[in-house]
């Protein structure tokens, strides 16, 4: 067969992009490969533009509880449906109880205001409720958005009980019109958009198109005294007896992890709970309930430690809410890795066993 040879000039996909408003892909002509200024990532947020220049004439208001200075996806989401639902004349006003050093800007947010006294480990819901008003006396807000989660639920329906406000629970869709939210019984329900939406998790879209202008400021919390309420703090309940759904720090093993003895001492000393692949399951190692993936448990613990998994799509899917995964594994290449926020090329009997003398030596110290 003869070949034929063209003068028609190729373009290699590989060469660095940029991301249209469209969501296109576009192929930067005459950049070099490699070059970072046009990396996709980051060329792609540098070209966000604002979502608005105009002077606000009007607010919405949003308030979540931080966790130990972060925002999980969630709260996030929240702050994304207040700006997708704001018009160029309306600012997105995002008060962090607990406070956060993140820029929330990428999610929507024009004014954030840190109050790094009202945590989510303290229970003081009347402070809180007079911090809500305060602003609502100062932005006049047409609606309120929370996340429909524990504090920031709690918050939420006491408010709207507090001043009168029509409430929508369990808000799975919205526009500038109405919502949708879930009722008992696995049924949708609609209603005219309220003035305080509790929203579901993945209500809202946290990767928008714009920014926010992110300006923050710290805000001060009134003196309130709380008649009837005691604050007893925090008390820690073992990992067994929580659900894997609701659990902060997870301990999870897979194909690559069979030393299960070290295994569950190691997750005895660090406080964590048990999961597993979809492997060690059908292996007999783990009960169908321990199952993470998208087959068994969707997990958003702020740690998951992966001992020997791989990372398969079905599982990749039940840790996508999760903040820091740290993936073990003799495998470079494995795609957990590209999930990960730090891997350890390491086998995981080694690692467990060293990591359990370290935590071991660490309580000696801390009680001699």
């Amino acid at each position: 067969m003869e070949r034929r040879q063209t003068t028609a000039r190729r373009v290699n996909p590989r060469r660095p992009y940029v991301l249209t408003e469209g969501g296109l892909k576009r192929i930067i002509l005459g950049a070099e490969e490699g070059s970072r200024e046009l990396m996709p990532g980051h060329h792609a947020a540098a070209r966000k533009q604002p979502r608005s220049t105009l002077p606000f004439e009007r607010y919405q208001l949003v308030l979540v509880h931080a966790d130990r200075g972060m925002l999980d996806e969630h709260a996030r989401q929240a702050i994304a449906a207040a700006a997708l639902l704001a018009d160029l004349s309306t600012g997105v006003v995002v008060a962090v109880l607990g406070g956060t050093t993140a820029d929330l800007g990428d999610c929507g947010a024009d004014a954030v205001i840190n109050l790094p006294e009202l945590d989510a480990a303290r229970f003081c819901p009347e402070q809180e409720l007079a911090l809500a008003q305060q602003l609502i006396d100062r932005y006049q807000p047409g609606h309120i958005f929370l996340p429909d989660r524990s504090a920031d639920g709690d918050l939420g329906r006491r408010l709207a009980a507090r001043t009168g406000r029509s409430i929508a629970t369990d808000v799975v869709e919205l526009d500038t019109a109405a919502v949708c939210r879930l009722v008992p019984g696995g049924r949708f329900a609609r209603c005219a958009l309220p003035q305080v939406v509790l929203l579901a998790r993945h209500a809202a879209d946290a990767n928008l198109p714009f920014i926010g202008r992110g300006l923050v400021e710290e805000g001060s919390v009134p003196a309130t005294p709380q008649p009837g309420v005691r604050d007893l703090g925090l008390e820690t309940s073992s990992p067994d007896q929580i659900g894997l759904e609701e659990a902060d720090f997870i301990l999870s093993g897979g194909n690559g992890m069979r030393d299960m003895e070290t295994f569950g001492a190691l997750a005895k000393a660090l406080g964590a709970a048990t999961g597993a692949s979809r492997v060690a399951v059908d292996d007999g190692r783990f009960p169908r309930t321990k199952q993470i993936g998208a087959t068994g448990k969707t997990v958003q613990a702020s740690a998951y430690l992966a001992l020997g998994i791989s990372g398969a799509v079905q599982h990749l899917q039940g840790i996508k809410d999760c903040r820091h995964v740290i993936a073990v594994n003799l495998d470079d290449s494995a795609p957990i890795v590209k999930r990960a926020s730090l891997t350890l090329v390491e086998d995981a009997q080694a690692l467990m066993q060293a990591l359990l003398r370290q935590v071991e030596s660490a309580r000696t110290s801390a009680a001699a």
